[in-house]
């Protein structure tokens, strides 16, 4: 939850909820220096401080994929933890923190892993 107005936090996960001026960004860092890059942008790790909410706007992916569906990828994907603070999870680096989160969250209460 955002601490300062205590709503939770909405990553955009929809292409419609990537900001006009966000997707500019992110073609402009693609072409760089004349060339493309061979990664996305959201896939490298910013040196800058960031807080919570800041990390949970950025957009890794913000492209149509070989089916032609829109994809949107979040750069952090925003977890909860046990003492009830919020960690922002970067989609590469902590990939496999995020699927350690996704097959708790498919565990009953007595471990047992619920398949839906």
């Amino acid at each position: 939850m955002d601490k300062q107005t205590n709503n939770p936090i909405k990553q955009p996960t929809q292409p419609e909820d990537v900001s006009p001026e966000q997707k500019k960004e992110i073609k402009q860092k693609m072409r760089e220096g004349g060339k493309h890059l061979t990664a996305n942008p959201g896939d490298r790790i910013s040196d800058e401080p960031q807080s919570i909410e800041e990390k949970a706007q950025q957009v890794a992916v913000d492209t149509a994929d070989i089916t032609g569906d829109h994809i949107t990828v979040p750069t952090y994907f925003v977890v909860d933890e046990p003492d009830g603070e919020q960690k922002a999870l970067h989609h590469v680096k902590d990939a496999d923190e995020i699927s350690d989160v996704i097959r708790q969250a498919r565990v009953d209460e007595d471990g047992n892993r619920v398949w839906s």
